[in-house]
């Protein structure tokens, strides 16, 4: 990989100057002193976090436009993320790529075939009685926690549509992730904040 190149991306080089500007955009914006200082092992993760998220955006670009996808009738981010929870699941690089429209349509293409059995439904009703019990009244106007769960008919939608939102998180994260591996490959220095081999990966109390 020749000097001043991060990454490659299906054989296109990603410049430094690129996690560059990314870089300086955020240094002069509202979570500035949020921020690592430039030149530290924190600094230089947040360096690599940027080339993974410019890697992804750049696959996620042309996988899109390989299927045609425009991302005109893409799902809203709050349907394919509707908490933090979900975020989590899918890690804050997959995430952020998630506010392009055309990688909502990818992910609603991947994860098109994803199902959810009856026997997953009961199940998880079965595991989480009270998970989708609606509150009740309580004292000074507060509403409590209802003590008793609900039938598994009077959750089963609501059931469903958090377990194909998951399954769905799942499949679109095992996919980018497969997709990362045969077609991105990162300069040293640059390689993936979570990579144990580089050297500012250290857990420290």
């Amino acid at each position: 990989m020749s000097a001043g190149v991060v990454a490659t991306v299906a054989g296109a080089p990603v410049p430094v100057e690129e996690v560059d500007a990314a870089e300086a955009r955020l240094r002069a914006g509202a979570l500035a002193a949020t921020l690592p200082a430039a030149g530290t092992g924190e600094g230089r993760q947040l360096r690599r976090w940027l080339t993974q998220l410019i890697v992804t955006r750049r696959l996620v670009a042309a996988e899109a436009a390989a299927r045609g996808l425009t991302g005109r009738d893409a799902p809203a981010e709050a349907r394919l993320m509707p908490d933090a929870a979900a975020r989590l699941e899918l890690g804050s690089v997959a995430a952020a790529a998630l506010a392009d429209p055309r990688a909502r349509a990818l992910f609603a293409e991947v994860s098109a075939a994803v199902r959810v059995t009856d026997d997953d439904i009961a199940d998880y009703h079965a595991r989480n009685p009270l998970r989708f019990a609606r509150p009740g009244p309580g004292r000074g106007g507060w509403r409590d926690p209802s003590p008793v769960g609900p039938s598994l008919n009077e959750v089963r939608a609501d059931i469903a549509e958090h377990l194909r939102g998951a399954a769905s998180r799942r499949a679109f994260r095992v996919w980018l992730d497969a997709r990362r591996a045969a077609v991105v490959r990162l300069a040293p220095g640059y390689e993936h904040p979570g990579d144990p081999r580089q050297p500012d990966n250290t857990h420290r109390h």
